[in-house]
């Protein structure tokens, strides 16, 4: 709080302080001084300001020699009392500006006088306080041509200062007052906006320091960067400051050809610089030195807010000197697009705010010699685009990328001038292709099969939220980093956004034609360019620019559409199967052509007719990826035409169905994620619902295929993909269909049934999905079948209520009439005559008691064509391929499912079903045993009775033998015993037979024979996961004969003595033994334990 308010007041107090430091220059003496100025208002020492700075400026004009410390408070006091006051006299600013700047000099060097620190930094504070205290137009007057030997003086002093200090205060400070004295200060106390004469006034008085200037800043940025980055962003705005004032057109373009000569002393005059066009022209080519210099330092500073500024530098020399340093904007539009993906979120959005701006004022577009610039960038840096990628590591090949993509956000739709010219096209077209080149040496890509067609089933809704599927990762020969091909994604976008469309179509189409080395690069490109057509995730800097229109982007679709589906592109080896190889070769020999390593053309006459080139890993990897691109690029289309797209379903649908189907992981996953953007795109809710509204000509096209097989050999697969994506309201169109599958499977079962085989699964899996039986609904599949497998007399005709009181001489005639047909179908004494013979004789004795002749309705559709497709499953049973038999078991136990409501027609099947399952049960590969086990699991849960007899007979001695002669080995086997096929034979029959021995009801002999098997997997020395199994075999023994299963149990281990309940009775002695090393003991007790 000031004490004294008034001039007066402070004037008697600070008298004596002053007269005392005139006489004596002391250090206590100045800090009296400026502690009495504390107590001094600033309106009473404003009117006391020379009075008070005179003994200070008195102390720094005394000739003799002076201690550093005197100096120090000298220049802090007179600080305080300059940021106090405004200094209002010309002279006095000149006066005090030369005095404070003389305490730095040192006589005979060039160099700041040798002090400490401490001063150094106080004497840049006073001088920037200085010039902060000049009053009003006073500033603007201080800058005249007789100055520049004392502001010269100041700003090679604060320059080399900013260089060669190794105090980053100082080096801060100093930088900061060059800014003061630029006239670059940012703080509300600088003067007001200067006008066109006094721009032009400060413009040519500082031009004669940007050589000094431009040199040491560029010393300073590119210095060691552990200087800080605070250092080197101030030099920078120093830099780009002083260059775009002193260079500014609009000044440039206002200096007359004479100028007159400054009314000053000559040598002063010759100071002077006159801005005329050979100084630009020569100032210019030395500055590009110097930017080329801080550009290629700066653009790799690993700080941010450096590459942040050298945006703003590129901004403002780019906005403000588009014509005087039109030698440097090769440069600086280099620098600028090589940060458009910079790691820094803040530099990317600074970048791309600078990017917009100069798109918005038109700074390229409209500036022919900027376009031409960059035409030719873009032509040298596509030039050198292959052998960078080939020889940069991936951050160099990421920032080369960037500078690519910024050149085409910069040149916008003069892209197009580029695109025109056939050499700039030619050789940014074959950059393009060679950097995508892919690596095809993987064999996992061919390796990886589609095993379970329930991988086909998918809903849009379980893929992202993008605008398409992400395939898997593809590997590139030059590059390994994500971020590269998203880079060049973009570049392929802007230019199908930007450029002539037809133009790159038609190129890049000769391209795909042009060698097989090209095709899957120059795909990629083209799925690319129709995606940037559209627009899709495409960052539009030129808002006037008009995009390509839906009737055209349609056209170019269907284009490349047919040539991507045609025969020679869409049908390529991707593996070598026995079954299908051999037609694959000699249908399409244009297709092989196109895998063939030692091909460069589509079409290559020296190879005939009949020849059959093998197909290496590599070739075969290269189909793949063709295949998945251009699934890929099917998807693309759909989301760029969106539900235009639906009009070219008819030619697109099929082909991505067909592709669904395959075996190849891949592929098939690429088509799956093409039907998805297709639904998408056309706005349909699900695969299902795409599938179900178009299957009207998918089936046509289908049932025309199946009539040429040898050349459409992929037609089941369609069909197979319809069945897994489909419901119930599919069944009335395919039936016919499917009637066409099982007449072309009756004629080409040698050649073609794994296919066909495939797509009866499919049939028969949908067809139990659509329509389950409605009788097991709620139960479990054990207890449905066990009441199937049970007695007789507990499956009468009539209710369980009515048994007792109403039963009647009929019921029983009925009753026995059905037990002895049952016995018969039991024992085996049964033929499909006798079977056709009894269903025609039931109706008349039906007709004999009711009204009229009672007709049999006709079977449900999916029951007859469940019927069919089983009858052809008994005759491949016995295929010699293991594929195909593990496959017709499959749709065999699928069969049974289907049919187990419809008795008539399922067990005159089953019982010609019988002897093949049979054979492949006992004489087959071990893992076609286990299928034909778990069909006859199905078929013991579904026939119950009828296959009591022939289990017991053929089935059981086999299982049961195997049983004993396995255990000793399974006993003694370790831990890797677990993984082998015998392992997990034993164990499926195991896990089989107690639920078939409750289903089947098997008698008393049957069922000891199967204990017997069974007892030694009790063991402990068995595998844990057999002793389970065993457990469980017991458990269902238990159910149905718990007697028996209780005194076999003790037989082998005896937990305890039982004492006759009256001494007249004799003790009971059962042969197990009780003691603690039995290996039976623990899953006996347990056993013992669920029975009580």
């Amino acid at each position: 709080m000031a004490v004294f308010d008034t001039p007066e007041e402070a004037f008697g107090v600070l008298r004596p302080v002053c007269v005392q430091l005139t006489k004596t220059q002391t250090v206590e003496n100045v800090e009296r001084l400026q502690a009495q100025l504390r107590a001094v208002s600033d309106s009473a020492l404003q009117e006391l300001q020379q009075y008070v700075l005179f003994p200070l400026r008195f102390t720094l004009k005394t000739p003799a020699p002076k201690r550093e410390r005197l100096v120090q408070s000298v220049v802090e006091c007179l600080t305080f009392v300059l940021s106090s006051t405004c200094v209002k006299e010309q002279e006095l600013l000149r006066e005090l500006f030369s005095e404070l700047s003389a305490c730095l000099y040192s006589p005979g060097s060039q160099k700041p006088a040798a002090v400490s620190e401490e001063l150094k930094l106080a004497v840049i504070r006073g001088l920037s306080t200085l010039m902060h205290s000049a009053y009003g137009d006073i500033i603007l007057a201080f800058y005249e041509p007789s100055i520049l030997p004392r502001l010269g003086f100041a700003v090679s002093l604060l320059l080399d200062l900013a260089e060669r200090e190794k105090s980053k205060q100082i080096k801060i400070a100093a930088l900061k007052c060059l800014q003061v004295l630029l006239f670059q200060c940012d703080c509300q106390d600088h003067p007001r906006s200067l006008d066109e004469l006094e721009q032009k006034q400060l413009g040519d008085l500082f031009a004669c320091f940007l050589p000094g200037i431009s040199m040491a800043l560029t010393r300073v940025i590119t210095g060691d960067f552990k200087q800080g980055h605070g250092i080197v962003t101030s030099s920078l705005k120093i830099f780009y400051e002083t260059v775009s004032f002193i260079m500014a057109d609009e000044q440039l373009e206002r200096i007359p050809q004479v100028q007159p000569k400054p009314a000053v002393e000559h040598r002063v005059a010759e100071l002077v610089v006159h801005r005329e066009a050979k100084w630009v022209k020569n100032t210019s080519d030395k500055l590009t030195l110097l930017i080329k210099k801080i550009i290629e330092c700066v653009s790799v500073h690993p700080h941010w807010k450096v590459r942040l500024a050298l945006i703003e530098l590129v901004e403002a020399l780019l906005l403000k000197c588009s014509q005087s340093l039109v030698g440097s904007a090769g440069p600086l539009l280099k620098a600028l697009v090589g940060l458009v993906n910079d790691e820094s979120p803040e530099v990317q959005a600074q970048c791309n705010r600078v990017l917009r701006r100069f798109a918005d004022q038109k700074v390229v577009v409209g500036n022919r010699a900027f376009a031409d610039i960059l035409s030719e960038n873009l032509h040298s840096l596509a030039t050198s685009l292959p052998r960078l990628m080939n020889s940069q590591d991936d951050q160099g090949k990421f920032s080369t990328l960037s500078e690519l993509l910024g050149y085409l956000k910069l040149l916008g739709p003069k892209v197009n001038f580029v695109l025109n010219s056939a050499a700039h096209l030619q050789r940014l077209s074959k950059a393009l292709v060679q950097v995508l080149e892919l690596d095809v040496t993987d064999i996992k890509i061919v390796e990886a099969r589609r095993w379970h067609s329930d991988q086909l089933s998918a809903s849009p809704e379980t893929a992202a939220g993008q605008p398409w599927s992400q395939m898997q990762k593809r590997y590139f020969r030059f590059f390994t980093d994500e971020r590269l091909f998203l880079l060049l994604q973009q570049v392929c976008r802007l230019l199908g956004f930007y450029g002539d469309l037809y133009l790159l179509v038609d190129h890049f189409m000769e391209l795909y034609h042009e060698s097989v080395v090209y095709r899957k690069q120059a795909a990629m490109i083209l799925n690319e360019l129709v995606a940037g057509a559209a627009g899709l995730e495409v960052e539009n800097l030129h808002e006037k620019h008009i995009k390509t229109s839906p009737d055209e982007l349609r056209e170019i679709v269907t284009s490349i559409l047919e040539e991507y589906t045609s025969q020679e592109n869409w049908h390529l080896i991707t593996c070598i199967e026995s079954e299908e190889a051999g037609e694959e070769l000699t249908v399409k020999q244009s297709g092989l052509r196109a895998i063939t390593s030692g091909a460069h053309t589509c079409q290559v006459p020296s190879f005939p007719a009949f020849s059959k080139p093998s197909a290496t890993i590599c070739s075969m990897n290269g189909n793949i990826w063709q295949i998945c691109i251009q699934l890929e690029g099917i998807g693309r289309f759909a989301c760029a035409l969106g539900k235009d797209f639906r009009l070219l379903l008819m030619s697109a649908l099929y082909p991505v169905l067909e592709k669904a189907g395959d075996q190849t992981l891949l592929i098939s996953q690429a088509a799956t994620s093409a039907m998805m953007d297709i639904c998408r795109a056309c706005g349909y809710d699900s695969l299902r619902h795409l599938i179900n509204q178009n299957s009207d000509y998918l089936v046509n096209g289908i049932s025309l295929n199946l009539r040429h097989l040898s050349l459409h050999p992929h037609t089941p697969k369609v069909l197979e993909v319809m069945l897994w994506n489909s419901d119930a309201s599919l069944l009335p169109l395919v039936a016919d269909v499917v009637q066409d599958v099982l007449t072309t499977l009756d004629q080409f079962y040698d050649k073609r049934a794994t296919s066909f085989v495939s797509v009866l699964h499919a049939l028969l899996a949908a067809l139990a999905q659509w329509f389950p039986d409605t009788g097991d609904l709620g139960q479990l599949q054990e207890q449905s079948a066990g009441e199937e497998g049970s007695h007789l007399s507990q499956r009468p005709a009539t209710p369980e209520k009515g048994l007792e009181n109403t039963t009647t001489a009929e019921d029983i005639e009925q009753f026995l009439l059905s037990y002895l047909r049952e016995k018969d179908v039991a024992d085996g004494n049964v033929s499909d005559f006798d079977n056709e013979e009894e269903e025609q004789s039931d109706p008349p004795k039906g007709g004999e008691r009711d009204t009229g002749p009672d007709v049999e309705p006709p079977l449900p559709v999916q029951v007859q064509i469940a019927a069919d497709v089983m009858e052809r499953c008994i005759h491949l049973l016995s295929d010699k391929h293991l594929k195909i038999r593990l496959k017709v078991l499959d749709v065999l136990d699928l069969c049974v499912v289907v049919l187990q409501s419809h008795k008539n027609q399922l067990l005159p099947l089953a019982h010609r079903a019988w002897p093949p399952l049979v054979h492949r049960l006992t004489n087959d590969d071990p893992l076609a045993v286990l299928r034909a086990f778990k069909v006859l699991q199905t078929l013991g849960g579904k026939c119950g009775d009828f296959l009591r007899s022939r289990f017991c007979k053929d089935v059981l001695p086999k299982l049961a033998g195997s049983l004993v002669t396995q255990a000793p080995v399974s006993a003694r086997a370790g831990p890797v015993y677990s993984h082998t096929l015998a392992f997990k034979l034993q164990l499926a029959v195991l896990q089989g037979l107690g639920p078939l021995c409750e289903r089947l009801d098997l008698g008393e002999g049957d069922l000891n024979r199967v204990a017997d098997a069974c007892l030694i997997y009790l063991s402990a020395k068995q595998p844990v996961k057999l002793q389970e199994a065993a457990r469980r075999v017991f458990l269902h023994l238990m159910k149905v004969d718990p007697d028996s299963t209780w005194f076999l149990l003790n037989e082998l281990y005896c937990p305890e003595q039982f004492t006759p309940p009256h001494p007249s009775l004799h003790p009971v002695q059962l042969r197990g033994t009780t003691g603690q090393g039995n290996p039976y003991a623990a899953n006996v007790l347990r056993l013992l334990q669920e029975l009580q």
